[in-house]
């Protein structure tokens, strides 16, 4: 008994000192909002008698009328000292939610909390039909998960045959950032996704540019083509886009019209000769140079290249995210764009 008391104690003692490791956060203001999404009819429906809890008293329901659907969840934090000239936008990928940039699975602060930190005034989203945002019959499709296994291999945790069922068995890329042990916490935070919502996704994100911009843009993997799309509909309100491992780069027939608007592509380790990443990456390569080619500015940056190895797909939760987060810093402050 004597030894746990002691380890329980360790453990609040470990806890107490990650707490107070970093001054508490200042805010101004801080909040959550609904955007985005139509009314729809249900019609013709037979009248039904549901029991909403089980042993409880049945109650009829209609279900003709009006519906809210395809609406988007935003929560906001305001710093007191605000350095950021202007908001932060924050947008998640595929299979995911707003929770990307919140705390990390091992229990540190994520990409959330350091541009608060550093005096962004932050906006973090749950796309439409993802986590907070909810969804609905009306998305046609089947709902679609990740088996546990397989971001393991996919976001680059490990290579193409490296997962096991045996947490023992398991390999990783040599020095890989991203924290093994807190695999199975990153899991729970997988939501289901369907494939054909990505209209109405793009169409909740530009509602949501036309509220809170001009801003800079954040986005990772599936949202990427999200924040490309948004650029080329408000290139007057995005006045900075930052794309962590894009799934897809913009359209190069519109480049002409998104110019003005300086753009950060960030690539993590292993990117380059995975079978699937490097075909990935050379889309961003591609539009990078065309982009160039036009005039504009762009910086494609490979962290291997920049000092920072090992960085999975998920790399604002790896251990070394705030020295990627800083990297974005300084080139939002190069841009003008903070003090």
């Amino acid at each position: 008994m004597r030894r746990l008391l002691t380890g329980l104690l360790l453990a609040l003692a470990a806890t107490a000192a990650i707490a107070q490791s970093k001054e508490p956060v200042s805010l101004r203001a801080f909040g959550s909002f609904h955007l985005g999404g139509r009314l729809i009819d249900i019609t013709g429906q037979p009248i039904k008698e549901v029991v909403f809890t089980p042993g409880g008293v049945p109650a009829k329901v209609d279900p003709n009328g009006k519906y809210q659907v395809e609406q988007m969840y935003v929560q906001y934090f305001l710093p007191q000292n605000r350095k950021g000239k202007l908001p932060l936008l924050m947008w998640h990928g595929g299979g995911l939610s707003g929770v990307t940039y919140e705390t990390k699975p091992d229990g540190q602060e994520g990409w959330m909390h350091f541009f608060i930190r550093r005096g962004w005034d932050t906006y973090v989203s749950d796309a439409v039909e993802r986590g907070r945002s909810g969804w609905t019959s009306t998305f046609k499709g089947d709902a679609m998960s990740l088996p546990f296994g397989d971001p393991w291999e996919r976001f680059r945790i490990g290579p193409i045959g490296s997962w096991n069922d045996d947490a023992a068995k398991r390999t990783t890329y040599p020095g890989t950032q991203f924290p093994v042990d807190a695999y199975p916490q990153f899991m729970k935070q997988g939501v289901p996704r369907w494939l054909t919502t990505d209209k109405e996704i793009v169409a909740a994100y530009i509602e949501l540019v036309d509220k809170i911009c001009p801003c800079v843009v954040l986005v990772h993997s599936q949202s990427g083509t999200f924040g490309y799309k948004a650029l080329e509909a408000r290139p007057d309100k995005i006045k900075a886009l930052v794309a962590v491992e894009p799934t897809l780069a913009g359209d190069k027939g519109k480049i002409a019209s998104v110019k003005g608007t300086p753009i950060l592509v960030v690539i993590g380790d292993n990117a380059k000769d995975h079978p699937r990443w490097k075909n990935i990456r050379q889309n961003s390569v591609v539009y990078a140079d065309a982009f160039k080619a036009a005039g504009g500015s762009i910086d494609l940056v490979d962290l291997p290249d920049a000092g920072m190895r090992g960085n999975s797909h998920m790399m604002m939760m790896d251990k070394n995210s705030d020295q990627i987060a800083e990297l974005i810093q300084k080139w939002l402050v190069s841009k003008g764009l903070s003090d």
